[in-house]
């Protein structure tokens, strides 16, 4: 039976209908956010693989562009592969899910979101994290739920929850904020520049918000949820675990303390092999081949959790991080720039076991990228990409299309580089930063920031200040914690926290906030970002060594540009009659052969009558520009002008005045006496003075060469 659940959110109505759609999902419903619509579900498999290593949980945000009224772009009309914010919706929506699900529970669950209508003030994102978790919290799945988010803007000083498209133009904080009822446990956000005082206060406002959610969903719940599931677990033998300890304990210990990451991860390695080598010999004759495959997977998982007790204790109790750094220190640094002669700006950053290379290539605004997405943007000039090899680990393994990581990690650090861009008129450049990971160990999406900044300064983008980013960690046993500056990646795998925060020496451009826990206590929080604060002025310092600021003028290998204006009604004259006029422009003045040539000056004509021109060659740019300027020249009434026979007829001759301005001079027009013959005055190729005397009635341009003389 159908029920309707409503509240009034913040002045927006919130509906939630339960019973009437997919009815055979283990839960469903369909949530109204305005004239936003998502249908969210949620199924788990009846059997569960207990010696499975992970939860296999799978979260998805699909897209459908009938929601905004559009057919998709391209040759096959339907939606194919996710959209960049698809991936990164699902993403945002799986991260504050994740830690809520027991923690031994492996029966596989999947949440599947589909957009079914948009109203591009009411967040379909959070709308979807809202259903997901409302669908898994009714069903009979073990959750320990609810959980909401909300976005959070500031305008004109004032906190709001969710902004309108039009507040979030003029906001100067644009932050996702999710949790449970007691703590945050995932943090979104780019910012102009906040100050750490007012990211927090506008994380706890948003706190609030999401209280209000909860209550809404727990009444829900209360009508419409169904008893849990019991499900299957892997019990673990209290001696075998003490057994075990007695063996790796003490080298687990002495491993932790090995610089080196690869000498490191060697060790502990070695020391798992020999205790599951030690249990398989022991047992492969007496068990059967299943009995023994349980028996080491339950090894496997003992020494997992023994690494991950010991580590704690190693940090928290004792007070030492496994690389003997301070908890505050930062790993070594190390900075370069023009590592690569040829491209627009490149730059090195490594810290640590950390390394990127970064590097910039600057292009013509109608190079920018196309978005074929829910959003009102539809394209973007400035562009951030992270790639992730398998060799930056020492590893092997697939290479493929970028998956969610590196989609999530390219958008952060654009996020926080896009606080400080020029605009078009400042610089009308399409621009994209590529970062190459070629060593990671821990925070390679904030080396990628650190090295992206530098690359920008080096491309000689004039960006507003230096922008750098640092990971922070938190490892919690029991009731204390210890808050890390410069995660590595041995804290992040076995920490509670990665905590990304990105700057510039002036405030905030960008956070990102992950946990395995169920929550984070304001005063973690503000702990976190105070030592992020310090951390952060610490590298920009090693930034702004290496390049103090932005280059006055970009590579020689870059595009030069020159941008004036036109009259809006003249485009039409420079473009010409399928494009013969702009063609004929690029061909003549980049003596190529196709204005695909990689040497053809690139034109872009804006609809306001901005135009842009881009070539690495001046002279050529200046060519092009007259051209342009010959075209829309207009002639003046009244005005003497050299002009060239260019056609005759019997009623007079055409004359050019200069490329695309040609007119007529009537045979009436040609001389001070009777004119019988146009041939007995002027010849084609003649180079006669020509007075405009205006238009005629069709606008077609008149001169006389009798007024000229």
């Amino acid at each position: 039976m159908k029920k309707i659940f409503e509240m009034n959110f913040r002045g927006r109505k919130l509906i939630v209908e339960h019973g009437e759609l997919a009815k055979q999902a283990h839960g469903s419903v369909l949530v109204r956010y305005g004239d936003t619509v998502v249908l969210s579900t949620t199924v788990v498999s009846k059997t569960a693989n207990v010696l499975s290593d992970f939860f296999p949980l799978m979260v998805l945000y699909q897209e459908k562009l009938y929601s905004v009224g559009k057919i998709p772009g391209g040759f096959i009309k339907r939606e194919g592969r996710p959209t960049e914010n698809a991936t990164l919706a699902a993403r945002m929506i799986d991260r504050p899910l994740r830690p809520l699900f027991p923690e031994n529970f492996r029966n596989e669950v999947q949440i599947i979101n589909n957009v079914l209508s948009v109203d591009q003030n009411n967040t379909p994102e959070l709308t979807a994290l809202f259903g997901s978790s409302l669908a898994t919290s009714i069903s009979q799945i073990p959750f320990n739920g609810p959980v909401a988010g909300v976005k959070v803007g500031r305008v004109n000083g004032e906190f709001v929850i969710n902004p309108t498209t039009e507040e979030a133009e003029i906001s100067d904080i644009d932050l996702i904020v999710a949790g449970t009822k007691e703590a945050i446990n995932m943090v979104e956000s780019s910012a102009k520049e906040v100050s750490e005082e007012d990211m927090l206060e506008a994380l706890m406002f948003g706190h609030d918000a999401i209280k209000e959610l909860i209550d809404f969903q727990e009444q829900i719940i209360k009508e419409v949820g169904i008893s849990k599931m019991t499900y299957e677990i892997l019990e673990l033998d209290q001696q075998l675990e003490s057994e075990i300890s007695t063996l790796a304990e003490k080298a687990l210990i002495k491993a932790f303390q090995i610089k080196d990451k690869t000498e490191k991860y060697a060790a502990i390695d070695k020391i798992k092999e020999d205790v599951i080598d030690k249990y398989t010999k022991e047992n492969e004759k007496e068990l059967k081949e299943k009995e023994l495959l349980e028996l080491i997977v339950k090894v496997k998982l003992i020494l997992a959790n023994l690494e991950y007790s010991l580590f704690r204790d190693f940090v928290v109790t004792k007070k030492t991080r496994v690389d003997g750094r301070k908890m505050t220190e930062i790993r070594p640094l190390s900075t370069d720039i023009d590592l690569l002669p040829r491209t627009h700006g490149s730059a090195l950053f490594t810290r640590g076991q950390t390394q990127c290379l970064s590097v910039v290539t600057l292009g013509a605004m109608g190079e920018h990228q196309i978005l074929d997405g829910l959003g009102i943007e539809d394209e973007k000039r400035f562009m951030l990409h992270y790639n992730f090899p398998q060799f930056s680990v020492g590893e092997t393994g697939r290479y493929t299309s970028p998956g969610r990581r590196e989609i999530g990690h390219g958008a952060l650090g654009e996020k926080a580089l896009l606080q400080v861009m020029p605009n078009e008129t400042e610089f009308p450049y399409t621009i994209r930063v590529v970062s190459e990971i070629l060593e990671s160990n821990g925070s390679s999406s904030q080396a990628s920031i650190c090295a992206g900044c530098m690359a920008l300064m080096a491309a000689g983008v004039p960006i507003k200040a230096p922008v750098a980013g640092i990971a922070m960690g938190l490892i919690t046993n029991n009731d204390d914690y210890t808050i890390l500056t410069d995660i590595q990646g041995m804290e992040d795998h076995l920490g509670d926290m990665d905590f990304k925060v990105a700057g510039t020496k002036n405030g905030i451009c960008a956070l990102q906030m992950d946990i395995k826990i169920s929550g984070i206590t304001k005063k973690i929080l503000k702990e976190a970002l105070e030592q992020a604060k310090k951390a952060r002025l610490e590298i920009l310092n090693v930034i702004t060594k290496e390049i103090k600021e932005p280059r006055k003028e970009v590579s020689q290998y870059a595009p030069k540009v020159v941008t004036f204006t036109i009259k809006p009604e003249k485009i039409k004259d420079v473009i010409g009659r399928g494009g013969e006029i702009i063609t004929k422009i690029i061909l003549e003045a980049s003596n190529v052969t196709s204005v695909n040539d990689v040497d053809a000056v690139k034109v872009d004509l804006e609809d306001d009558g901005t135009v842009i021109i881009y070539h690495s060659n001046k002279e050529i740019i200046e060519t092009t520009k007259n051209m342009i300027l010959d075209i829309v020249k207009e002639v003046e009434e009244g005005k003497v002008y050299q002009a060239k026979v260019v056609k005759i007829e019997e009623f007079g001759c055409f004359v050019q005045v200069w490329p695309g301005c040609e007119g007529l001079v009537h045979i009436s027009h040609l001389a001070k006496e009777r004119v019988n013959k146009v041939e007995d005055i002027v010849k084609l190729g003649d180079e006669i003075l020509v007075k405009y005397i205006g238009p005629d009635k069709k606008g077609r341009l008149n001169f006389s060469r009798k007024e000229a003389l």
